[in-house]
């Protein structure tokens, strides 16, 4: 699972239809709990979203200064 404080962007995600790897997500959009990529293969020219779901536990609430 991915978290939302780590930075970390997926790489090599297999294409949902033809199973070629995609090399990173073409777009990542972060909201209130989740996190969305747009993946394109340029293999066979498909595209999926896929979608992170982090539980309440995981977000990350801004400390106070």
């Amino acid at each position: 699972m991915v978290r939302q404080d780590t930075g970390y962007l997926p790489r090599e995600n297999p294409c949902a239809q033809c199973g070629k790897p995609i090399a990173r997500p073409d777009w990542v959009e972060h909201s209130e709990g989740r996190t969305s990529f747009l993946w394109n293969c340029r293999a066979c020219n498909y595209r999926f979203e896929a979608i992170a779901i982090y539980e309440e536990a995981e977000l990350i609430t801004p400390l106070a200064a």
